[in-house]
């Protein structure tokens, strides 16, 4: 998805400073990919390979969170070097272990599920002209239509609306080329879609999942499996599906090009992807 024009960053004085992390013992600092980590082309920069690589080494516990499938983040953490660790995908959905010898290179931890069924239909009523997805964990995607190439990751099985809403799933992804994401957000508040949570991405797309789950309320749980305290958290995100993420962590920070609703709730604000602004904080956490 493309990402909009970028907006300014703030001065450095309205920052907060890493050394505001009271408490001792490690640092949680949790990753966005998309915007945040990777470049929309798909890109990692050797210095935010570098510096992943020296925040770890410090004792820090890198995860990522991203609205991704885990079978899409297992390459990214591995070419960050992350080959053991947590990882939460599908916008919380799923929680793993990395681990090189297990199949796949991850264990399964938490994965949690909701029945599609009712948002489906009623977005389908909307929306007809939609494609619409739910995701299948480890294996790929049950479309209703084909999506653009690169927009879905795995295996992708064609299948009637119906069969979509089958089975219990982590995600359903909704597609509508012909709506602004401002027609989304009001859509949903008409339609009171109120037993899900929901994210609206830069363009027409939007994930909807189980009900209280978000990045935020994964990253809650491998926290207390790491005993890092409430207070030794870092996030840092881009994207409407991160605004409780940045809200849960001690220190949140959006990305200079994040809408402003997610540059309103953070702490601060770094540099854009372009500027791999992510490397500002970073840093900081090494001083």
């Amino acid at each position: 998805m493309n990402p909009p024009p970028a907006p300014g960053t703030p001065d450095d004085d309205d920052r907060l400073s890493p050394a505001g992390l009271v408490g001792h013992g490690p640092l949680l600092v949790a990753l966005d990919i998309d915007g945040t980590v990777m470049t929309y082309d798909e890109v990692i920069s050797d210095d935010v390979r570098d510096a992943v690589a020296a925040v770890r080494a410090s004792g820090a516990h890198v995860v990522l969170a991203t609205g991704r499938s885990l079978h899409a983040t297992v390459p990214v953490a591995h070419e960050l070097g992350i080959t053991a660790g947590w990882a939460v995908a599908s916008n919380g959905s799923v929680t793993a272990r990395l681990d090189p010898a297990e199949p796949g290179g991850y264990r399964l931890v938490d994965v949690i599920t909701f029945d599609p069924g009712p948002a489906l239909r009623l977005l389908h009523a909307s929306l007809p002209d939609a494609l619409f997805a739910v995701e299948e964990v480890g294996v790929g995607f049950r479309v209703s239509a084909p999506f653009p190439d690169g927009e879905l990751t795995g295996v992708h099985s064609v299948v009637e609306i119906d069969d979509l809403a089958a089975h219990h799933v982590t995600r359903l992804v909704v597609r509508s080329p012909g709506h602004t994401p401002e027609e989304f957000h009001r859509l949903v508040h008409r339609m009171g879609l109120e037993d899900v949570t929901y994210a609206i991405g830069w363009t027409a797309w939007m994930d909807v999942a189980p009900h209280g789950v978000t990045k935020a309320s994964a990253l809650e749980r491998v926290r207390r499996e790491l005993d890092v305290q409430p207070s030794r958290t870092v996030a840092v995100g881009d994207g409407s599906n991160d605004l409780a993420m940045l809200e849960w962590a001690a220190l949140g920070v959006a990305m200079g090009h994040a809408p402003e609703p997610v540059r309103a709730v953070a702490d601060e604000v770094t540099g854009t992807i372009d500027d791999d602004g992510l490397l500002d904080v970073l840093h900081r956490l090494l001083d």
